[in-house]
């Protein structure tokens, strides 16, 4: 084994235990990782590192990924090694698209709240619209999300009508 290889698998097998690690606080929503899990979520950080061509120094983001949606009303047990590896490529993706303005908390923070809010779990929909629009905005030099470390930005840029409650009732009154 060269010493490049080596140095690879003993930085990837302290990531696979960092991983597991995260599993003492998300057991309280119902979310472990096994050991094989863990493996293939690292595994594909790799992957997606190489195909993004980004370098992570120091913590590997997936912890705090981890940690912002463990308790999401849209990841359960069956779901949840998947939707770690989307969303690890999703937030590399979205690094290089925003062109690193954003802090690393405030992408996640972004991402969790238009996952549990605006995209109901569905991650096609925060890739390709959410963070899409959001990253036209940033590019254009929107710095908005500073103030607010990338928490209720979504809707100054949302072109999709949304369900309003206030509305809905007063149409029901009005059939009535």
């Amino acid at each position: 084994m060269s010493k490049g290889n080596w140095l690879e698998a003993v930085v990837s097998q302290n990531q696979v235990l960092e991983v597991l690690e995260t599993n003492q606080y998300t057991e309280k929503y119902g979310l472990t990782l096994n050991e094989e899990e863990a493996q293939m979520i690292v595994a594909e950080r790799r992957n997606t590192l190489k195909e993004q061509k980004r370098v992570e120094f120091g913590e590997s983001i997936l912890p705090r990924l981890i940690y912002e949606f463990c308790d999401s009303y849209y990841i359960n047990q069956d779901n949840y090694a998947e939707t770690m590896v989307r969303l690890q490529e999703i937030f590399f993706l979205y690094k290089n698209e925003m062109l690193d303005e954003l802090t690393d908390n405030e992408l996640i923070h972004f991402m969790k709240e238009q996952f549990e809010t605006v995209c109901y779990g569905d991650l096609d929909y925060l890739e390709g619209t959410c963070l899409d629009v959001f990253s036209q905005a940033v590019r254009s030099g929107y710095e908005g999300y500073k103030q607010t470390e990338g928490r209720r930005e979504y809707g100054r840029f949302d072109e999709v009508t949304r369900w309003d409650p206030r509305l809905y009732l007063e149409a029901l009154k009005n059939l009535q």
